[in-house]
C-alpha cells in the first residue's frame, strides 16, 4: 500500500498514525538488531517504517611503503534488502530512502528496479549529505545534484520511461514519492522563503507527501505548514520528532541538524544529573509535542528512533 493512501485514510478516519525510522545495522552486525526494535514497537500498529540510506565514506589506509591508499567503504549497507525483509516478515509498509550522493543515475535506476521487483511501492527521495571533508555537496559525475532531479527520474520511470531510450514498452513503476522538508530551513538555503520554493519544486516534480526534519518547538512546524500552504504546497506534511536522549545532544543536534532548542528544554536537560534523567525529559517532551500535534489533526507522527526502542515504547504507550 502506498504511504499517500495510508495518510489519506488517516485523514478520513481522524486517526493519527505512528511511523518511525530505522538505520541499517553497521557492517558486521546482523539484521536481528532491526527485528528487535520492530518487535518492541509492532504492537503500536506502525503505518510504515522508513529505512535510511547512507552514502560511502572515504578512508585512507597507510600501506607498507608508507603511502596512503584511498578506500571507499560503506558502514551501513543494505537499505533495500532490509526494507524487503521487514515487509516480508511483518507485513508493514516500508519506505527505503534513496539519495543522489555517491550514485550515478544508472545506479539509481538499478536500485529503483530492484525495489519494484521486491514489491516496494514507496521511496523517500533525498539529495543526501556531502562527504566528510567536503565543503559543499559534489554530485557523482553521472548523477544528480538535487533531489528534484531524482524525483523527476522516479516520475519518468512511473510513466515507463527509462534512461535507455532504445528499450521499448518498458514496464512503468508505481512509486509513491516522499521528500524532506525543513521547518527551520535547510542549512544551505539562504532563507526560509527560498527553501520553501525549493520544496515546491520537489512537489511539482512529483512528490506526494513531505516528512519534516526534527524540531522541538511545535510553533515552528505550524508556521512552516502555513507558509507552505501560502506557497501552493498542498500535499500532506508529516512532522518528524526526535526524542532527546543524551546531554551531548544539547550541542550536537544544533551543530549537525541546525535546529534551535527551546529555552525550557535546554534548562530541563541541563539540570539532569545523567542520561537516564535526560531520557525521561526527552520522553515527556516528545509526548507533549505529540499530543499537541495530534490535536491539530496531523495524519501521522514520524519518529527518528536511531534504532532505540526503550524510550519510544514509553512515548507510544501515551500517544497511540
Amino acid at each position: 500500500m502506498k504511504v499517500i493512501d495510508i495518510i489519506n485514510d488517516a485523514v478520513e478516519s481522524g486517526r493519527t498514525r505512528f511511523a518511525f525510522e530505522l538505520l541499517p545495522p553497521l557492517k558486521g552486525e546482523t539484521i536481528g538488531t532491526i527485528y528487535e526494535t520492530i518487535d518492541n514497537l509492532i504492537r503500536f500498529d506502525p503505518a510504515y517504517i522508513n529505512i535510511t540510506y547512507h552514502r560511502e565514506d572515504i578512508k585512507y589506509i597507510e600501506r607498507a611503503d608508507g603511502l596512503l591508499e584511498r578506500r571507499i567503504v560503506r558502514k551501513r549497507p543494505g537499505t533495500i534488502s532490509i526494507a524487503a525483509a521487514i515487509k516480508a516478515k511483518y507485513g508493514v509498509e516500508v519506505v527505503p530512502h534513496l539519495i543522489c550522493g555517491g550514485l550515478s543515475r544508472f545506479e539509481i535506476e538499478a536500485a529503483l528496479i530492484e525495489m519494484d521487483f521486491l514489491g516496494i511501492e514507496n521511496v523517500l527521495a533525498l539529495r543526501g549529505d556531502s562527504l566528510k571533508g567536503e565543503n559543499k555537496f559534489i554530485a557523482h559525475p553521472e548523477g544528480y545534484s538535487y533531489a528534484c532531479d531524482l524525483i523527476g527520474h522516479i516520475t519518468e520511470m512511473n510513466k515507463g520511461n527509462y534512461i535507455d531510450c532504445e528499450i521499448e514498452n518498458c514496464h512503468p513503476t508505481d512509486f509513491c514519492i516522499g521528500v524532506a522538508g525543513y521547518p527551520e530551513k535547510h542549512m544551505q538555503a539562504p532563507n526560509i522563503s527560498t527553501d520553501i520554493q525549493y520544496l515546491k519544486n520537489k512537489v511539482d516534480a512529483g512528490a506526494e507527501y513531505i516528512v519534516t526534519q526534527m524540531f522541538f518547538d511545535n510553533s515552528k512546524f505550524f508556521t512552516f505548514v502555513e507558509e507552505c500552504r501560502k506557497a501552493g504546497i498542498n500535499v500532506p506534511i508529516i512532522p518528524g520528532i526526535k526524542p532527546f536522549s543524551t546531554k551531548t545532544q544539547l550541542t550536537m543536534l544544533p551543530h549537525i541538524f541546525h535546529v534551535d532548542l527551546p529555552d525550557e528544554l535546554v534548562s530541563e536537560v541541563s539540570a539532569c544529573k545523567n542520561n537516564q534523567e535526560v531520557r525521561k525529559v526527552g520522553v515527556e517532551w516528545a509526548v507533549a509535542q505529540g499530543r499537541e500535534l495530534i490535536k491539530s489533526g496531523v495524519p501521522a507522527l514520524h519518529f527518528y528512533t536511531m534504532g532505540k526502542s526503550d524510550n519510544m515504547i514509553r512515548i507510544a504507550e501515551q500517544l497511540f
